[in-house]
């Protein structure tokens, strides 16, 4: 009897023990961040920046999978301000995403805690404004986040961690650019391209060590090719997802994508060039940094390497080339079985075509001819309140149907669980980037010209990547599951 009693003991303690860890909370971090105007100078032109904490770019955020993040946001603007954390996915709560519809903007001398789990998550990603175009004069940075121990990951650790924001900068303050937009006018072609917020920046590295690079595309809207001068790039992760690690001279990054690559320091003692310049524009826009060797013995020469030529096959070509590491253990998003999503017919197919048309006068930008308003009340609020007349879900259809362009306020419904698929297609001729935000995709298929019921034979059903933003290239089909 005495012995039982003894057995039941320790299984009552050793079943006490895990409830215990199981339940146990992941970390805690705290921060506080404030919001202001401030004068900087990327281009050699004083303007108006949009600062946080006093910096541009804004404070970097190295996170750790599983992390839970209370970040207080203090607006000391003269506008509404909200952010976006691009690619972290909400699935505790998805009214901290930070976009209009399911966030309120924070209005001047006001502030909002954002409170969001980077679950089951490691990569590169980025935070930015998604209010006005405020994006266009800063408030953005860099989101990381890295495994945690137990979780090991497909490479070695690199002897070190660089982030690269590149994007395209303009010399238009953000509220000209806005009045511009509203004029029913186009954005004017960019001014420059910025790394880091700077016209040159410097990266130090041992000869002989292997580094990390994570490249980040936080332009307005335009694609630019990356490079290091004779050096190649191990591409391992994109977005969260772990790739299989090819080897690339140069990669195209789209705008809102973010790219992490291994750079081995196996040239001779000195500097190179880091080059990014701009894709599929009639003017090719060309900034540099530099990869500094600690032992070099001669600064940067020679001509700058050259990008791919102006082709949008190899562009494709190259994107077609990433392929989801699936041996890999890594943190990974688990939809309704990510590693068969193959197998899963979608409920239905919904087919987006975009457009520039015009409506009253004015150039607008539109999606099966519908041009989004923004309603005044949250279409969340709206929702979960069942308030009626601020939208429809008649207000768009889920096929182009060659109607009238017009403005409204265009919702699409679905269902919780509902596996959809979506083809976008890109009817005029520049470079789209289209992103769902607080969640993924699988990135399954790009042909050219319409899409038709045989554009499925092409799909990848295996070893597609999960992505947050995917570019569709002009007179392009792009397809996600």
């Amino acid at each position: 009897m005495t012995k039982m009693v003894l057995v039941l003991l320790i299984f009552s303690i050793l079943g006490f023990w895990s409830n215990s860890v199981v339940r146990a909370e992941d970390a805690y971090k705290y921060f506080t961040w404030t919001v202001t105007y401030g004068t900087i100078s990327p281009l050699g032109v004083p303007q108006q920046g949009i600062l946080i904490n006093g910096q541009f770019p804004g404070p970097k955020l190295d996170l750790v999978t599983n992390d839970n993040i209370i970040l207080n946001l203090i607006n000391k603007l003269d506008q509404p301000f909200l952010l976006t954390w691009n690619g972290i996915k909400q699935r505790k709560n998805s009214w901290q995403d930070g976009v209009l519809g399911t966030n309120c903007p924070i209005p001047p001398n006001s502030n909002y805690t954002y409170k969001f789990q980077t679950k089951d998550q490691i990569g590169s990603y980025t935070y930015f404004p998604s209010t006005l175009m405020h994006k266009a004069a800063g408030g953005f940075g860099v989101l990381n986040v890295y495994a945690r121990s137990v979780i090991p990951v497909p490479y070695a650790k690199p002897a070190g961690d660089f982030s690269l924001l590149v994007g395209d900068w303009y010399k238009t303050s953000h509220k000209g650019l806005q009045l511009t937009l509203d004029s029913g006018k186009s954005l004017p072609f960019p001014g420059g391209i910025l790394i880091n917020g700077q016209g040159q920046s410097s990266f130090s590295c041992d000869q002989g060590k292997t580094y990390m690079f994570r490249i980040s595309n936080i332009g307005l809207s335009t694609s630019f090719n990356f490079r290091i001068q004779g050096h190649k790039m191990k591409l391992v992760e994109v977005e969260g997802s772990n790739v299989l690690q090819n080897i690339y001279d140069s990669l195209d990054v789209h705008v809102g994508q973010s790219v992490s690559v291994l750079v081995t320091l196996d040239q001779p003692p000195k500097d190179y060039y880091i080059v990014a310049s701009t894709r599929f524009t009639k003017t090719v826009l060309t900034t540099t940094a530099v990869l500094h060797y600690t032992n070099s013995q001669a600064p940067v020469s020679g001509p700058l390497p050259a990008g791919p030529a102006d082709d949008i096959l190899w562009s494709i070509d190259q994107a077609r080339s990433y392929r989801w590491n699936l041996t890999s253990n890594a943190a990974r998003p688990n939809p309704q079985g990510s590693f068969h999503y193959g197998s899963i017919t979608p409920s239905r197919i919904i087919r987006l075509a975009n457009s520039a048309p015009i409506i009253n006068g004015k150039q607008r930008y539109a999606v099966n001819d519908v041009s989004y308003t923004n309603a005044d009340t949250p279409l969340k609020l709206a929702d979960y309140f069942n308030i009626s007349g601020i939208f429809s879900l008649n207000s768009i259809q889920t096929v182009p149907s060659g109607g009238s362009p017009h403005l409204a306020t265009s919702v699409m419904p679905s269902s919780h669980h509902e596996f959809i698929e979506i083809v976008f297609q890109n009817n005029e001729n520049t470079m789209q980037s289209w992103h769902l935000d607080g969640y993924d995709f699988w990135v399954v298929g790009f042909g050219s010209g319409q899409w038709t019921q045989d554009s499925r034979k092409g799909y990848n059903l295996v070893d597609a990547l999960t992505r947050h933003t995917t570019q569709v290239t002009p007179n392009f089909t792009f397809s996600y599951i």
